[in-house]
């Protein structure tokens, strides 16, 4: 009896296990509402602390520079070391804004709700900390005026291995007019 039930145990685990390995995907919607569209493109980014920044122009529909993806290493203050990287997108039209992509620092109203919106604010931030309200591998879906932004940590390495501090990370972004939740994989 008990040889039939362990097989059956071991099935009844294995999609919830499955299930784990599966980033999750976070969707938040910036302060902007216009309607810019932008020239539709991916690309992979390679950080490590030589090539701890990176800047890339996105064009608007119309062909011309519009906004400058950033990404800028994070670390203790006065170190070297790298603990995160932090990614923006600025509104080269708009210089006021200096990141679409982040989210307004509205106070929770009370204790008692989720931490979905702290999770949402930190999306910008690609922070491998197991504590983090956003975890690392997550797939960060942004919607801008009428564009959509997402990114997500292919690849990460420490050195050494059980210390805080980065080596490389590689981020695939894509930058989108249409809604890649409601495309089919």
């Amino acid at each position: 009896m008990i040889r039939k039930i362990v097989p059956l145990l071991a099935l009844a685990v294995l999609p919830g296990v499955r299930g784990q390995s599966t980033p999750p995907t976070i969707y938040a919607e910036s302060f902007r509402k216009g309607a810019t569209r932008i020239t539709e493109e991916s690309f992979d980014v390679k950080l490590t602390p030589e090539n701890a920044t990176y800047h890339e122009r996105i064009k608007d529909s119309r062909g011309e520079d519009r906004y400058e993806l950033t990404i800028s290493p994070q670390g203790p203050e006065g170190d070297t070391k790298i603990t995160s990287w932090r990614v923006a997108l600025r509104d080269l039209h708009h210089t006021a804004f200096n990141n679409v992509l982040a989210m307004p620092q509205k106070p929770l109203q009370d204790s008692t709700q989720d931490s979905t919106q702290d999770s949402r604010r930190n999306l910008c931030s690609l922070d491998p900390n197991q504590f983090g309200s956003v975890p690392i591998r997550a797939k960060r879906i942004f919607k801008v005026d009428a564009f959509y932004v997402v990114f997500q940590v292919n690849a990460l390495h420490f050195t050494p291995l059980e210390s805080p501090y980065l080596d490389s990370m590689a981020v695939k972004f894509a930058f989108s007019n249409s809604d890649p939740r409601s495309s089919k994989p």
